[in-house]
C-alpha cells in the first residue's frame, strides 16, 4: 500500500495549494460578490424589509439543515464528488438568483429558493473540503493547513464585493451574480481536476455503519463541553460582522465610512492566519483559540467608548486581528477530536454547533439592546466571548506539537487514505 498523503516529513503546504487554496479562495470569491447586494436584490423585487431581512437569512438557514445530510453525502461519494456536487448546486442558485420575473411574490419566491440552494451548497463544500484537507496533511502541520484554508476562502471574501461592485457598474445587480457563477465554474474546473481521496476497503465498510445517532452516542461528551466553547466562540465572530455598521451608524458615521471601517477590518483579519496556525502547530490550540476570543471581546467592550470613525477604525483593527488569528481553529478542533472512521458525521454535527452559534449571537446582541440599548448590547456579547474563552481553556485537550504526537484523546488515524489517479 502507498504510503498515506502526509505520513513523510518533506510534505508541504504548497502541494495542496491548487487541490485546496485556490478552490477555496474562489468559493469564497463568489460568495463575497453575491452577499452584499442580497438585500438590494430583494427590494428590486418588491420586497419589504422585514421579507428582505428573512430572505438573507436563508444562507445560514441552508447551511443548517444541509450539515449532517453534507455529511452523509461526503461519505458516500467521496469528498471531491461531494465538492462537485456543491459547485452544481450553488451554480444553480446564483442562475435562479439572476431569474427577475419584475416585482413579483413568484419572482420573490424563485430568488429565495437560490439563496437557500446558496447556504446548502456552502454547507456540502465546506465539509468536504476540510475532511479532504484534514486527510492529506501531516498531524504536525494540522492547524496550519486548515488556518491557511480558512484565510484563503476569506481572501476570497474580502476580494469579492470589489469586483462584484465593478461588475455591477457595468451590468447593474446581475452583474455581481455573473462575477460569482464565474468564480464557482472556475472552481469546480479546479476540483474536477484533483486526484479523488481513496478510503481503505476496512475503512469504507466501517464508516458505512456510522450513524448520526451512534456518533451523538460516542462523542456526546466532547459536543457538550468542547462544542459548547465552539458555540459561543461561533456566536461572538457572527456578531462582530453586524456590530460594526451598527455602531457606526449610531454614532452617526456615513454608509461609505462603514464600509471604509469594514473593509479595514477584513484586511487585518485576512493577512494573519498563517502564522497563528504556526503557534497552534507548535504550541497548542489553546494558546491561539482563548487570545482569539478573548481579543475580540476586548474589542466589543471598548467599542460603545468610541465616538468616531478614527477610535472605531482602532477597534474595528483589533477585532479584526483576534478573528484572523482564530482563522481555522474551528475546522482544527473538529479535526482534533474527530474519530477517524465516522469522521464526515461527527463533522456534520460539529457544523451545527457552529451554526447554531452563528444564529445565537446576533440574537444575544438584539436582545441586549432591546433591554438598555445598543451599547449595552455590545457589552453582553463582548461577555459571550469571556464566556468562550472560558470555555475553551477549560476544555481543548493538551495539543500535540510540532513533532506530530496525538492530543490527549484525539482519536488514532490509520493510514489507510491514498490518492486515487
Amino acid at each position: 500500500m502507498s504510503p498515506a498523503p502526509g505520513e513523510t516529513d518533506d510534505f508541504s503546504l504548497r502541494s495542496v495549494a491548487v487541490a485546496a487554496y485556490a478552490p477555496a479562495a474562489l468559493f469564497g470569491l463568489a460568495e463575497g460578490a453575491m452577499l452584499p447586494v442580497i438585500v438590494a436584490s430583494t427590494y428590486a423585487r418588491g420586497a419589504s424589509t422585514s421579507m428582505a431581512a428573512l430572505i438573507a437569512a436563508l444562507i445560514g438557514i441552508g447551511s443548517l439543515v444541509t450539515n449532517i445530510p453534507s455529511g452523509i453525502l461526503a461519505t458516500r461519494v467521496g469528498e471531491r464528488k461531494a465538492m462537485l456536487v456543491a459547485a452544481g448546486i450553488m451554480a444553480a442558485g446564483l442562475i435562479l438568483c439572476l431569474v427577475n420575473l419584475g416585482r413579483s411574490g413568484w419572482s420573490l419566491a424563485v430568488y429565495g429558493l437560490g439563496i437557500l440552494l446558496i447556504g446548502g451548497a456552502s454547507s456540502v463544500y465546506n465539509l468536504a473540503r476540510q475532511s479532504y484537507l484534514t486527510e492529506m496533511v501531516p498531524l504536525h502541520m494540522r492547524a496550519r493547513a486548515l488556518s491557511t484554508l480558512g484565510g484563503s476562502m476569506r481572501i476570497g471574501v474580502f476580494l469579492g464585493p470589489f469586483l462584484g461592485a465593478g461588475a455591477i457598474r457595468l451590468a447593474g445587480l446581475s452583474g455581481a451574480y455573473l462575477v460569482s457563477l464565474v468564480a464557482m465554474l472556475a472552481a469546480a474546473l479546479i476540483v474536477h481536476r484533483v486526484p479523488d481521496l481513496e478510503l481503505g476497503e476496512e475503512r469504507r465498510r466501517a464508516a458505512a455503519d456510522v450513524t448520526t445517532m451512534s456518533v451523538l452516542r460516542d462523542h456526546w461528551r466532547t459536543f457538550l463541553t468542547l462544542g459548547t466553547g465552539v458555540l459561543l466562540l461561533s456566536a461572538i465572530r457572527q456578531t462582530r460582522q453586524t456590530v460594526i455598521p451598527l455602531w457606526a451608524s449610531h454614532i452617526g458615521l456615513s454608509p461609505t465610512d462603514s464600509s471604509i471601517i469594514y473593509g479595514i477590518a477584513g484586511a487585518i483579519d485576512a493577512l494573519t492566519f498563517y502564522p497563528a496556525g504556526k503557534v497552534m502547530d507548535v504550541h497548542g490550540r489553546r494558546w491561539v483559540a482563548v487570545p482569539c476570543v478573548l481579543i475580540m471581546a476586548a474589542a466589543f467592550v471598548l467599542m460603545p467608548l468610541t465616538h468616531g470613525m478614527l477610535t472605531l477604525v482602532l477597534v474595528s483593527m483589533l477585532m479584526g486581528f483576534g478573528n484572523g488569528i482564530g482563522s481555522g481553529i474551528v475546522m482544527t478542533l473538529a479535526a482534533d477530536v474527530s474519530p477517524a472512521v465516522g469522521r464526515l458525521t461527527f463533522l456534520g454535527v460539529w457544523r451545527e454547533l457552529s451554526d447554531a452559534g452563528a444564529g445565537l449571537g446576533p440574537l444575544i446582541l438584539s436582545a441586549g439592546t432591546g433591554i438598555a440599548g445598543l451599547g449595552f448590547g455590545i457589552d453582553i456579547s463582548g461577555g459571550v466571548g469571556v464566556a468562550a474563552a472560558a470555555a475553551l481553556w477549560r476544555w481543548i485537550p493538551r495539543s500535540h506539537h510540532a513533532r506530530g504526537t496525538p492530543s490527549e484523546g484525539a482519536p488514532a488515524e490509520p493510514p489507510d487514505r491514498v490518492l486515487s489517479p
